[in-house]
């Protein structure tokens, strides 16, 4: 059944109605939440706020490396370390090698760029912090509702966004309603925030009704992929942290990885690859996996023949991160709401930090609706966000970062040295601007135009396979209800995906959701094992056809990170 159908049969839904809607309990979506509490206790208005977290609860989705900037936390929340905020690790010393298979060429710090330091940024879990956050908003009365999916944006008859509504539960995998079927309900405010981090599914249906990225440069993605490990604590070294460019990586492919030393004896490795990659060969999450064998990196992860304490991976997930910058920030205000943080690419890539911005957009956003409702307007445009962000700090650190990414398209070398002189010699002070062209997915080629790239084994100990990393995810999904990853056509990704891509989705995915398999009269066939997906969305992002595309599961599913 349709959902227009299932309304027919089933509706009306039940709808509530709030001054403000927020799509999203994260970092933005929290912020904006508390932003407008502290206002109204402040101005003496009533504003009533909610809250919709696809997550189990608050945090159970996030993942990030992380390194925090404290400033916009700060403005939150002044007195942060009184409340009890986890920031508990400062970063220490700072660390950028660029290594070869068996080399490591770590630069003098007197010659790292302001945007590389990280003095007076704290090593951080953003799930515990998203957590934190939470209990913060709820204290100021904010109502959060975690295990319920924001699926479809309502309007008005005007065009005007008005709200969203939830989806249906106890939907059968014919896409009938089965015994325990529940209506979704409908959620009304005269503002709807989206904040559902990076390539959201109703944030991309914004931008595309209202085309919001008029005039921009196309959105630039990477797949991050992240492990936490316990190690023996004579190789922990509180609040060291390495970043590393240059192998396994070729000159001509945009990745990074970073090794963070967290507190309690853990550390947190990552992996991050640029998806506008052009080889389909290539697998972000062997890449990572290869990374780990690299002498300087398995230092801290073997030891047991000197006597030391085996070393245990303890978490393992993965997101997309919007990295196209300041010159790919769409239009982030349209009629009856906005998009903050990563929904609308707000990430600093140059500093590989994102969250002082998630929060410091919340903020904005919220000010300007605060405002509006108190005037007694709704569903208009929210024009004071925008002005504001241009007069803010973020503005004018996201524009000396604004060329960064851009410049690997030249390769690494260049990128390296480009960046050096406009971060380190320039002071970000740069005459000249640079654009992308071409959404990720286009910039791959047919496999008959690259050369294959044949990974190791893992071997179980230092590097795993994807199955068994997903596990330590604690993925779960509702087994009995649609898929949430859908095709346009069922015919593509065998008819053109395999056969001039060799099967990319295959290998992209770094949780084993795609695979090609034989079908009993031998021809192949695309399996979906969507109970496997951990929401990064990078196969709606770098699927080379656009066919795949994500749709929000039933609420509580996919990841619960613990500490990620």
């Amino acid at each position: 059944m349709t959902n227009q159908e299932i309304l027919a049969q089933f509706g009306p839904r039940e709808a509530m109605e709030y001054d403000v809607v927020v799509v999203g309990a994260g970092p933005a979506g929290l912020a904006t939440a508390i932003r407008l509490k502290k206002l109204s206790a402040e101005k003496g208005k009533e504003i009533s706020v909610v809250v919709l977290e696809k997550g189990s609860e608050p945090g159970a989705h996030i993942i990030s490396g992380a390194i925090m900037d404290p400033i916009a936390l700060t403005e939150l929340f002044p007195n942060w370390k009184e409340l009890g905020a986890p920031l508990n690790q400062p970063v220490t010393d700072d660390a950028i090698l660029f290594m070869g298979e068996n080399s490591a060429f770590r630069m003098p710090n007197f010659l790292l760029p302001e945007c590389t330091k990280n003095h007076g940024n704290y090593i951080i879990s953003l799930g515990a912090l998203t957590r934190w956050l939470a209990q913060q908003a709820e204290g100021l009365g904010v109502e959060i509702f975690p295990g319920f999916a924001a699926a479809e944006v309502l309007y008005t008859d005007s065009g005007a966004v008005k709200g969203v509504a939830t989806g249906n539960m106890g939907i059968g995998k014919d896409g009938e309603p089965g015994e325990n079927f529940q209506l979704g309900m409908e959620l009304l405010g005269k503002y709807t925030v989206f904040a559902e981090g990076t390539r959201g599914h109703l944030g991309k249906q914004i931008i595309a009704r209202f085309n919001l990225s008029e005039g921009k440069d196309p959105q630039g993605y990477g797949i991050g992929i992240k492990e936490v490990w316990e190690i023996d604590p004579a190789r922990h070294e509180p609040g060291f942290v390495i970043h590393t460019a240059g192998w396994p990586m070729d000159d001509s492919t945009y990745g990074g990885a970073f090794l963070y030393h967290m507190d309690g004896n853990r550390i947190s490795l990552g992996f991050i690859t640029g998806l506008g990659y052009s080889n389909p060969y290539l697998s972000p999450f062997e890449e990572f996996q290869r990374w780990k064998t690299h002498p300087n990196i398995r230092y801290y992860l073997e030891g047991e023949d000197k006597g030391l304490k085996p070393a245990k991976r303890v978490g393992y997930g993965a997101r997309a991160i919007t990295a196209g910058g300041l010159l790919s920030l769409p239009k982030t205000v349209f009629p009856g709401g906005a998009l903050v943080g990563c929904e609308a690419g707000y990430l600093n890539v140059s500093r590989i930090k994102g969250s002082h911005a998630a929060i410091k957009t919340g903020m904005l956003a919220a000010e300007a609706a605060f405002d509006a409702v108190v005037a007694g307007r709704q569903h208009d445009e929210l024009t004071d966000y925008p002005q504001a962000f241009e007069k803010s700090w973020l503005y004018a650190e996201l524009y000396k970062a604004r060329n960064f990414k851009s410049w690997f398209q030249k390769g690494l070398t260049v990128a390296t040295i480009m960046n050096g002189i406009e971060q380190f010699v320039l002071r970000g002070n740069i005459p000249w601007t640079l654009h992308r062209d071409k959404p990720d997915h286009a910039y791959l080629k047919p496999a008959a135009e690259c050369k294959p790239i044949v990974y190791p084994k893992p071997d179980g100990k230092l590097t795993f396979d994807r199955l068994s990393s997903v596990f330590i995810g604690n993925v779960n999904h509702e087994e009995q209800q649609p898929a949430h990853l859908t095709l346009k056509d069922a015919s593509v990704p065998v008819a053109v995906n395999l056969a001039k891509f060799a099967g990319p989705e295959a290998r992209y995915c770094p949780a084993g959701v795609y695979e090609f398999v034989k079908t009993p009269h031998n021809t192949d066939r695309l399996q979906i094992n969507a109970q496997n997906c951990v929401h990064c969305k990078t196969c709606d992002i770098k699927d080379p056809t656009q066919n795949i595309v994500w749709v929000t599961p039933e609420g509580g599913g996919g990841p619960n990170y613990a500490a990620m």
